[in-house]
């Protein structure tokens, strides 16, 4: 089993990851260009060896209802591999969507709405009024389909 300092030299060989000290002695990192709203690869790496790493997309792994692996008795090879997957498989290169900049969405009255790609935000039409912004398209049709409306094909 690696040690805890073993573990932070390979985790620190990451430049795209982000060291937070939190509680305990325990460290976690960020990847701050996640496409999704998940960022955290690796969490609670504590002085004693124990840690997990963020692998709900990453295929064989065997997760916790989070979505993440126990890493303690991980060697280095295997340790390396599982930061790499879990940081691809949050990558916007991984995570890219054809999406196109506009869409209409309809409920079960007929009304329409637009959904449009704006400065970097996505923005909810009803006619000419805004109805709402969003960070993300998953947040956008998130929101629409909680208000009862689906994508106009």
């Amino acid at each position: 089993m690696l040690t805890f300092e073993e573990k932070l030299s390979i985790i620190n060989n990451f430049p795209e990851l982000e060291r937070k000290d939190i509680s305990m002695g325990r460290v976690n990192f960020h990847y701050e260009k996640s496409a999704l709203d998940k960022k955290i690869v690796v969490q609670h790496l504590h002085p004693n060896g124990n840690g997990f790493v963020y692998t709900k997309n990453v295929g064989d792994y065997e997760t916790d209802n989070k979505g993440m692996t126990n890493i303690r008795n991980y060697t280095e090879s295997e340790l390396i591999d599982v930061i790499q997957q879990a940081i691809h498989s949050l990558s916007p290169e991984a995570n890219a969507e054809e999406i196109p900049d506009e869409e209409h969405w309809v409920n079960a009255n007929e009304q329409t709405l637009l959904l449009v790609y704006e400065d970097g935000l996505w923005n909810v039409y009803a006619g000419q009024n805004l109805d709402g912004s969003f960070h993300s398209y998953k947040q956008a049709t998130q929101f629409l389909d909680e208000e009862g409306f689906n994508k106009e094909y």
